[in-house]
């Protein structure tokens, strides 16, 4: 998760030594500058403590107090635990970083599927050297949390011992700790924007079901992801996908469908949590098997969105919402011969339990054509790259199903009750993407962060880029897009009940649309959110 908070100007410190320094409490942090930049970065600071041993499988314990006279922050934490990764891993990882205006006092939560990520793929340098030269400085933190089965342990014994989604409790508490200690970097608390980016997006708002979170920030940006975009069950849904992690612990084993399991994993190594990490990568039977989780009334995801929105109960915070113009491309695996009792098998085993009807299922089916050119990637004619020629309708309705039109029915009930809000739809092709993935998922993030420089682009892919980091730091400082300071950029108008409008990011048509794309499809998905796990029956 990203935030941003609003830049304190009449706050700054004298160092004491070549190196960024701030005093927390009894501590004294030792950071780095990005001279050319003119920035400090401060990395690596717990906000937890290590969630390890009889704390492995718990809600974060917040950490206010550093330990010793002097923390190296020079540096970003190690990242969660995860496959794959391509960086240093520890499960102490709980860690925060903040990037400021240098030697003058001056947040994110990152995507990954809720399986991998870290805080130190997003650089934000470039985010806040412009904010600074545009006249509007902000101070930008991000953090890791929890991931997989250590972050959203499933199953009926998680259930039972309340440790359900203790990524989103991580996601607490950091801006818990933001509210506690930015002002010692000259920040200003009551000035929070949270923004995150699919996974990072999915856990911000699902905070935003809770008008309590109002205590924590004071708006949002979404990128690509609402709270119901991650198929949403009750824990006992993915029993077998923690049965399968235990199971390849070392040791745990044995505790298989008994009640002891947690006590057993608190009682082993890192290296033994990987090896059941590694298990359950294997014997996988769905691609995001540890996911967000209803929890109960006291819980932090208590009731499906589309419970919760009608009766109000939802933070009346300002937020910008949008999505990419092809989301769905890359959650159709490309080798898969598709047909359309291919797509209804899909359908139903994914938001099953209960069976979807297979009336609904031939009507959403019927509303996509087995035509090519109707199907995402958008704008590719006939083309079908080699795949199979129902892939484009995969993508189209994927993209549809678990992005778009939850993002209108978010923006539209916020919208009704008088919530100021912006909406938008990036459509900017970068040209390093396979032709078969259009604008996916995520293809919006090196433009935000003004990461464009090796990717080779066009003077109109760069030009928005600096434009977007506009509009959101304009947003984040102003609750507003259009502040008027940074590059002159069109009036990006607020989405109200009687201007249902977006702002079309493209570097070539950067323009504003009606929000009515797709709209029998989409309105179709929205009446049936109890099939499509959105509200219950």
């Amino acid at each position: 998760m990203q935030i941003l908070v609003h830049y304190i100007l009449s706050l700054c410190i004298t160092l004491v030594s070549s190196f960024p320094q701030v005093q927390l409490h009894r501590t004294t942090l030792v950071g780095t500058d990005i001279t050319e930049l003119g920035l400090d970065f401060f990395g690596g600071i717990p906000y937890a403590e290590p969630p390890l041993g009889s704390l492995r499988l718990q809600p974060p314990v917040l950490k206010l107090n550093l330990d010793g006279g002097f923390f190296n922050a020079t540096s970003f934490g190690l990242s969660c635990l995860q496959l794959g990764s391509s960086v240093p891993i520890s499960e102490d990882c709980l860690t925060i970083n903040i990037f400021r205006l240098l030697t003058v006092f001056a947040r994110r939560t990152f995507g990954g599927g809720f399986e991998s990520g870290s805080a130190a793929a997003f650089n934000a340098s470039a985010i806040v050297a412009q904010s600074v030269i545009r006249g509007t400085p902000i101070i930008y933190v991000n953090f890791n949390y929890r991931l997989g089965p250590l972050g959203f342990p499933q199953g009926a014994e998680a259930a039972s011992r309340g440790i359900l989604n203790l990524a989103i409790k991580d996601q607490l508490a950091a801006l818990e700790w933001v509210q506690k200690n930015i002002g010692a970097f000259g920040g200003d608390k009551d000035k929070v924007t949270v923004f995150g980016e699919s996974a990072g997006s999915i856990m911000t708002s699902i905070l935003f079901l809770h008008p309590s979170i109002s205590k924590l920030a004071r708006a949002a940006i979404f990128e690509s992801g609402s709270a119901s975009t991650s198929l949403t069950f009750n824990a006992e849904r993915r029993q077998n996908a923690w049965n399968n992690f235990v199971e390849g612990v070392p040791s745990c084993d044995s505790f298989v469908g008994t009640p002891f399991t947690v006590d057993c994993l608190q009682s082993v190594n890192s290296s033994d949590v990987f090896e059941g990490l590694l298990l359950t990568e294997t014997e996988a039977t769905e691609e995001f098997p540890f996911d967000p989780t209803l929890d109960g009334v006291s819980g932090v995801f208590p009731n499906l969105p589309s419970q919760l929105l009608p009766q109000g109960q939802f933070a009346r915070l300002p937020f910008i919402a949008g999505t990419n113009l092809d989301e769905g491309t890359l959650f159709c695996p490309p080798e898969l011969n598709y047909t359309n009792d291919l797509l209804s098998e899909m359908l139903n085993a994914n938001f099953s339990p209960p069976t979807v009807p297979q009336n609904i299922l031939n009507e959403l089916l019927a509303l996509y054509p087995d035509d090519p050119s109707a199907g995402s990637p958008y704008n590719t004619g006939n083309e079908t790259f080699g795949l199979a020629p129902l892939y484009k309708k995969c993508a189209a309705l994927t993209g549809d199903l678990m992005f778009d039109s939850q993002r209108r029915h978010w923006i539209q009930t916020a919208s009704d009750a008088g919530v100021k809000v912006f909406g938008y739809r990036f459509t900017q092709r970068l040209s390093t993407v396979p032709a078969e993935l259009g604008v996916p998922h995520g293809s919006e993030v090196p433009f935000v962060y003004g990461a464009l420089g090796s990717l080779n682009q066009t003077a109109s892919a760069n030009a928005l880029s600096i434009m977007m980091i506009d509009y959101w730091v304009s947003f984040a400082t102003s609750l507003d897009p259009n502040d008027g300071h940074g590059t002159s950029r069109p009036t990006w108008p607020q989405y109200t009940p009687s201007r249902q409008v977006l702002m079309q990011l493209d570097g070539d048509n950067l323009t504003v649309i009606p929000d009515n794309y797709s709209k029998e499809k989409i309105d179709f998905i929205i009446s049936e959110g109890a099939v499509f796990r959105h509200r219950h029956r």
